[in-house]
């Protein structure tokens, strides 16, 4: 009877389990990919949010946007001065303490003092009327408290803390013809 060398039939018993070994993984992968694959193609994901339905593509009219006036930066004078300051500095809450407008040339500044402010926190209101950015210097006898060039047309309120009884400066410098107002009050 013929007779089987051992050493062989290891050798192909260990070639066997490493094939199955390295063919077991790659099967499981492939098998698990293609079963994410059947699950997530049949998935319709769908809620309500609360809108309805979208409305037809019609067209839809809007009001054109009228362009803002041209001359509502203008600087004015008089009586139309007095009514554009009541109109950009409206009733405050607390203590008035100063309040100011005026006119400067372009290329000029004008620096104003206020009398002697107790300690405590203020509320300062600037505003002005102008083509182009003025810019508001406030400053007590040591530091600049506000330094701003502000976009005419909106009001800007800055709150200052003043550790001492203190003189504030307000000092206003303009490029073009300007008019300012601010006002000072306590919180």
């Amino acid at each position: 009877m013929p007779t089987v060398r051992m050493a062989s039939a290891r050798r192909f018993l260990g070639r066997a389990q490493r094939t199955l070994w390295l063919r077991a993984p790659t099967a499981a992968v492939v098998l698990f990919l293609v079963l994410i694959a059947v699950v997530l193609g049949g998935c319709e994901y769908s809620y309500d949010d609360g809108r309805g339905e979208l409305p037809d593509a019609s067209p839809v009219v809007t009001d054109p946007v009228l362009p803002r006036d041209p001359l509502e930066n203008e600087p004015v004078s008089g009586e139309e001065l007095t009514d554009w300051a009541k109109e950009v500095m409206p009733d405050a809450e607390g203590q008035v303490f100063s309040t100011n407008y005026g006119s400067v040339e372009g290329g000029h500044s004008k620096t104003e003092s206020t009398g002697q402010l107790p300690s405590g926190t203020y509320s300062l209101t600037l505003a002005c009327r102008s083509e182009r950015r003025v810019s508001f210097t406030v400053r007590d006898a040591e530091f600049a408290l506000v330094d701003l060039s502000l976009r005419c047309g909106t009001s800007r309120v800055n709150v200052v803390h003043l550790s001492k009884d203190s003189v504030l400066r307000v000092t206003v410098e303009v490029r073009s013809d300007a008019n300012f107002a601010y006002r000072i009050s306590r919180i």
